[in-house]
């Protein structure tokens, strides 16, 4: 971007409330560890620009019980899947490594780490070794799917729901929820993987990290829709714990990106700008459905919508921008797709990934199966 229109989007945004604040550059990882260098990602010395999917429910492949090695994981499952995802030229791979359930729980009661889930994670992260995927697990969800942080909160004896789960990021709402948050992340990040010997922070087959899938703290009281005051702290301590583990891999929020200044979705109290400039997060984040009826966005709205995340990323936050969900519905898949990946593209994003890709049963809204005509579109994208 030229100079001048740099600095006339940052007057812009100064008027808008956003101070513009760059990041520093991040020294380099090392050998074989992806890491931020400046506004893009870098791997073994090289920028390094991704095209990436979600398969967010990997961590359910197998019967969820019996015999681990043969029962429990479905090995031939999860090899199959990275097997596709390779021939569609999947680079990273975002799931949960999350879920408070009985069948398939990490944690399925306070502090109660289930050794057969893990064990089955940890031959994901196998799999994907050995098929040239990279991942991009996350830690925890803001929704009710797999428990949640609704479930950390009836922990501590607090009610969950909408708006009322947003005590989780609250610490003297919740003191507890930062322990045991920071209990399972630890847990997490120090394993070691039974099939390699290799801890998870220490494995480069890991791309980065996600504090949480769509994390938001909304219509609270006082109300802090537009500023993200609370929300900022609890990244800022989570980041800084978590890097004081693992310094080697990045990290991210899981923010959605939704703000009423962007004419996509309200102010929900995360806004973009002020939550990634957040010293320990490595690269921002957005997760745009533009057919979805709140946001009804055309094509060409969509496509400024992505350069503006962007620049934004880039100019003003000084960070990779990371797409890490997207998708449209009762539309032409490909040819949005192939408008979003130019949006993209043309304006130096640095990582996308679709949702979602799956193995078997369709989701009729969202899923995509080998063979589907958009994953051409996909294909041609990550030989860019």
């Amino acid at each position: 971007m030229p100079i001048a229109l740099v600095v006339l989007l940052a007057a812009v945004l100064a008027i808008a409330g956003v101070i513009v604040v760059r990041a520093p550059s991040a020294s380099a990882a090392p050998a074989g560890f992806a890491y931020r260098c400046g506004v893009n990602f870098c791997l073994n010395g090289n920028k390094y620009f991704f095209a990436g999917a979600n398969t967010y429910d990997m961590f359910t492949f197998g019967s969820g019980s019996g015999d681990t090695e043969t029962q429990y994981i479905d090995k031939n499952r999860i090899d199959a899947h990275f097997t596709r995802l390779k021939a569609d030229k999947v680079d990273v791979l975002r799931l949960w490594m999350f879920s408070h359930e009985n069948w398939h729980g990490f944690e399925t009661a306070k502090g109660v780490y289930n050794e057969q889930q893990f064990a089955l994670f940890d031959y994901i992260i196998q799999s994907a070794k050995a098929h040239g995927v990279k991942l991009l697990p996350v830690f925890e969800n803001y929704w009710e799917a797999y428990g949640g942080i609704d479930r950390r909160l009836e922990w501590e004896g607090l009610s969950g729901g909408q708006p009322a789960r947003g005590k989780f990021f609250n610490k003297t709402a919740c003191p507890g929820c930062f322990t045991s948050y920071k209990n399972y992340v630890s847990y997490a990040l120090n394993r070691t993987n039974h099939y390699s010997g290799v801890k998870y922070k220490d494995d480069p087959t890991i791309f980065a990290w996600e504090l949480m899938n769509e994390p938001r703290y909304e219509n609270q009281t006082p109300n802090e829709n537009t500023t993200g005051i609370t929300l900022r702290k609890w990244v800022d301590e989570m980041g800084a714990f978590i890097k004081g583990i693992d310094p080697n891999h990045m990290l991210g929020t899981g923010l959605e990106a939704h703000e009423t200044r962007f004419g996509f979705g309200g102010d929900e109290g995360n806004p973009f700008v002020y939550i990634h400039q957040s010293p320990s997060i490595d690269f921002t984040s957005a997760h745009p459905y533009p057919t979805e009826h709140w946001a009804d966005l055309s094509i060409a709205e969509t496509q400024a919508l992505v350069r503006t995340w962007v620049r934004e990323s880039h100019d003003v936050i000084g960070k990779p921008f990371y797409m890490g969900e997207f998708n449209v519905h009762n539309v032409d898949r490909t040819q949005w797709w192939n408008a979003i990946f130019q949006a993209f593209e043309q304006e130096g994003g640095d990582g996308t990934g679709f949702w979602w890709y799956q193995d078997r049963e369709i989701d009729g809204k969202f899923g995509v199966l080998a063979g589907a005509p958009e994953l051409a579109a996909f294909r041609a994208h990550s030989d860019r």
